[in-house]
């Protein structure tokens, strides 16, 4: 860590200790800040069940009531599994599936739709491609299937809607640092001050040195939030924020297959470059909020985001599978390099009303918001010629080499040539939305609708030429809640969402997508949520989800037609919550069934959709046997997959068993191991493409220590 970023954390930690009366107890206080908290059980840790959400409806609402399959994990859940990742939590999620994300951005498969985009920040669109940190997240919500009433355009499958922290009454710190058994770090600050009355200051920052069992690997990235919280009075909130986060990491695109499989004895064998292999990413997001209570039954809420991203990656990669000489036994492999380089600049702006009158008979929650968007971005991939070697195919972006750890590669050019792209975009877009939640005794209907106007420039600076696309998009919703019993519900709902065929970044425009209809989804769902106890939750959720408007071949060259469809069918299955004081559980089990039932561009009929695993079962429980010592074990197992939509490569099915130990050495410090596949299994969790496979990491531990003041 270089001297300034050691200086900026450290100083911005010390003067909210300086702040902070020692008897603060940090969880409390942001319970209190935050009314949309977990639920605190007092003397016990807080139980890792979320009991309402804003995500779904924009409205505050009991997940109970919430005609649609979520999973909300909390920061408590978060930390005591050291997750570090959005793959990480993935793992824990009924319906979704981590992606490899080519090595250098967060990519999930939710319900089988695989996706780049689908993520947001307290409702706000974050769709830039990079890996998302999680030092300054309250809870992450995954809501699964259409979700365009909310969100707007994609979220076809589902989308993770990160909500951060903010400042809030009281004054607390806390400190937490990592040790793993690779030898990466971490250090992570949160401290909370009150300056006044009603103006409060929080400050989150990290810092994460990271190494894991591949060769060549490195990861060093820095973020702070500082948040500033304005409360004039109690029917008016103001939140300020400002997010500084810089990433840099050797790009990993994994191993490639042999017969059909991952290829063996390979698993920390970098099949890229040292010194090529490189991403570095910076972001620069401001946000505000302002909340206002107009009268008993009318209030409103304002968002903005602005964000300045700089990305830019080089890696060389397996672009095809090994193949052995029968007569030597020497294997050789097809390899490729690319270097692509992005600036986005993003505007949000939201703005809610949300009406309760007061009648008699029906309750109604009237909703009416808008929002406004511009995104600007200039990308280019600039491909790496192989002048020396043996160049292959692709015009001399192939070239040959062979089977060899570490992997020798001939020289590469990155230049100008065949495959290459530069492209200016400008999306503008404009939504209006409106939903009734209407409760009728045990009855409530949810129904509502977004219109989106999404105006797209495509200027292609190689070629000299301009695409235009404007669609005008409808997503309705409907849902029905009837309980039984006040602690259970059950429902059944439809919604719809829309992706435009420019592809969820902007890159995809020409002469002939230019004139396509966006993809459409339209997700059915029936499900029923149990409270079996205040703090225990029981879901199941089956549904359906049809993808059309797929490009598809038509027969005659050069012609694109809309004929293509995929379907997804499921079950979801999920407990969640405090069993008893003692023993807390996160579990889930996913069936689904993703395949192609109409030929599209990428597939005939019949194939899968690749990293949809037909079987995907979780648990994670935690029992604390006293106040000062308790132990978790977790368990994830994975039928067996398509690594990609081409159905050529099989992820073999995987068991792995994790475990932690948490031992409070005082009131104010705990510490925590947290011990990664124990069995020390083999196996692929995720891939890119048929041979750019992740390998599973072997037995691990890693050492928290933290620290509250």
């Amino acid at each position: 860590m270089s001297g300034r970023k050691w200086w900026s954390l450290s100083l911005g930690v010390a003067m909210l200790l300086a702040n902070a009366p020692a008897h603060a107890d940090a969880a409390n206080a942001a319970d209190a800040a935050n009314a949309d908290s977990p639920i605190v059980i007092t003397g016990r840790r807080p139980t890792y069940l979320v009991t309402s959400s804003s995500s779904s409806t924009k409205t505050l609402t009991p997940l109970l009531d919430t005609p649609q399959s979520v999973t909300a994990l909390s920061q408590e859940f978060i930390e005591d599994n050291s997750l570090r990742s959005i793959s990480d939590v993935i793992r824990f999620t009924p319906g979704a599936s981590p992606g490899q994300g080519e090595g250098h951005r967060d990519q999930v498969t939710l319900r089988g739709v695989n996706t780049t985009a689908d993520f947001f920040v307290d409702g706000l669109r974050d769709d830039v491609q990079y890996f998302r940190p999680l030092y300054n997240v309250e809870r992450i919500e995954i809501l699964k299937g259409a979700n365009a009433l909310a969100f707007g355009r994609g979220g076809g499958g589902g989308v993770i809607n990160r909500i951060s922290k903010a400042a809030g009454p009281g004054s607390f710190a806390a400190l937490a640092a990592g040790l793993d058994t690779f030898g990466a770090y971490a250090i992570e600050g949160d401290g909370n001050v009150a300056i006044t009355d009603g103006v409060f200051a929080r400050l989150g920052a990290f810092y994460e040195d990271g190494r894991n069992h591949r060769d060549s690997y490195q990861l060093e990235r820095f973020g702070a939030t500082p948040t500033l919280t304005l409360q004039p009075n109690a029917a008016t909130r103001v939140t300020l924020a400002y997010e500084y986060l810089r990433d840099f990491r050797v790009v990993d695109r994994g191993i490639p297959s042999l017969d059909r499989r991952p290829i063996q004895g390979f698993r920390d064998a970098f099949f890229g470059v040292e010194g090529i292999n490189e991403s570095t990413f910076t972001a620069h997001v401001v946000r505000a909020r302002l909340e206002h209570d107009f009268t008993g039954t009318l209030k409103g809420s304002a968002q903005f985001s602005w964000g300045d991203y700089d990305k830019a990656y080089r890696n060389v990669f397996p672009a095809t599978a090994v193949t052995i000489d029968p007569r030597t036994g020497a294997g050789t492999l097809g390899v490729e390099a690319y270097f692509d380089p992005t600036q986005r600049r993003n505007v949000f702006g939201q703005a809610n009303l949300e009406w309760t009158p007061r009648t008699r008979l029906v309750q109604h929650t009237f909703l009416l918001g808008v929002e406004a968007a511009n995104q600007g971005t200039q990308n280019q991939r600039i491909n790496g010629f192989f002048d020396s070697g043996m160049p292959t195919s692709l015009s001399g972006r192939r070239t040959a080499v062979s089977l060899s750890n570490p992997l020798s590669v001939p020289p590469i050019t990155f230049r100008a040539g065949s495959g290459n792209r530069s492209v200016r975009t400008n999306a503008d877009i404009v939504s209006v939305y409106v939903q009734d939640r209407a409760k009728l005794g045990d009855v409530e209907l949810i129904v509502g609708g977004r219109y989106d106007r999404f105006v797209l420039s495509v200027d292609d600076l190689l070629t000299r030429q301009r695409f235009l696309r404007d669609d005008n998009l409808f997503s309705p919703r409907a849902g029905l809640v009837y309980k039984p019993i006040a602690a259970a519900s059950l429902y059944a709902s439809y919604a719809r969402s829309f992706l435009p065929q420019s592809g969820e970044q902007f890159l995809s425009l020409d002469v002939s997508t230019a004139a396509l209809r966006p993809e459409r989804f339209d997700n059915y769902e029936i499900g029923g949520k149990w409270d079996a106890l205040p703090s225990l939750n029981f879901t199941a959720a089956l549904y359906q989800l049809q993808r059309t408007n797929t490009r598809a071949p038509s027969g005659q060259a050069g012609i694109i037609v809309l004929t293509g469809e995929s379907r997804a069918r499921g079950l979801e299955l999920s407990a969640v919550g405090r069993l008893n004081a003692h023993w807390q559980v996160v579990s889930g089990y996913t069936y689904q069934d993703v395949q192609i039932v109409s030929t599209t561009a990428a597939a005939p009929a019949g194939r899968q959709v690749g990293q949809a695993p037909h079987h995907i079962v979780s648990v994670w429980s935690r029992y604390d046997f006293n106040k000062r010592f308790g132990a978790a074990l977790g368990v994830q197992h994975q039928r067996d997959s398509f690594a990609a939509i081409s159905n050529s490569t099989v992820l073999p099915r995987f068991t792995r068993l994790d475990g932690a130990l948490y031992i409070a050495l005082s009131d104010r410090l705990e510490a925590q191991v947290n011990i990664e596949n124990l069995t020390n299994a083999t196996y692929f969790p995720t891939a890119h493409t048929d041979d750019n496979i992740t390998t599973g990491a072997p037995r691990s531990a890693r050492f928290t220590l933290r620290a509250k003041f």
